[in-house]
């Protein structure tokens, strides 16, 4: 029984340590692309500003240019 718990818990940690390499390395990929859509854009919560800078503002996409 206390080998299980010890066996679980190693596979847990192991799990979350896994998906947060994951999503930093997503996060690294998205923002260093620098570009998005306007429909991403919205999706991510942010409001694309056309007019003159062309830029996602606020939201998960904040500051990327507008292609």
């Amino acid at each position: 029984m206390r080998i299980r718990r010890t066996l679980a818990a190693v596979i847990a940690t192991a799990a979350l340590a896994g998906l947060g390499l994951t999503g930093a390395a997503t996060a690294t990929a998205q923002g260093g692309s620098g570009y998005t859509t306007p429909s991403q854009c919205r999706e991510g919560g942010g409001t694309p500003y056309l007019h003159n800078t062309v830029k996602c503002w606020g939201g998960k996409y904040d500051g990327m240019i507008v292609d």
